[in-house]
């Protein structure tokens, strides 16, 4: 436990931002689990902004930010690549 005043206020602090950086975490988590599943544009476009927003708040790093929005965009990718190809075929 903590001694001085100024080591408890840090542990407060600490806590506080431990819960808020689980909660962006979680909903980024969610974010790219859906995006993947649906590969929707607007799914995919909101998981690459929390992305963006966890990367720059420092709950993530931004090479993991930039990870992600690079898997997710090849999500988008194959679906504008495949969209175009059928749309060709007719």
């Amino acid at each position: 436990m903590p001694v001085t005043t100024t080591a408890k206020r840090a542990l407060r602090s600490s806590k506080n931002k431990e819960v808020i950086n689980r909660a962006v975490l979680g909903k980024l988590g969610i974010a790219v689990r859906v995006a993947r599943k649906s590969k929707t544009t607007e799914k995919i476009l909101a998981a690459i902004s929390l992305a963006d927003r966890a990367a720059k708040k420092k709950v993530i790093h931004k090479n993991k930010a930039a990870r992600i929005k690079s898997q997710l965009s090849k999500l988008l990718l194959r679906k504008v690549s495949s969209h175009t190809k059928t749309s060709k075929k007719n």
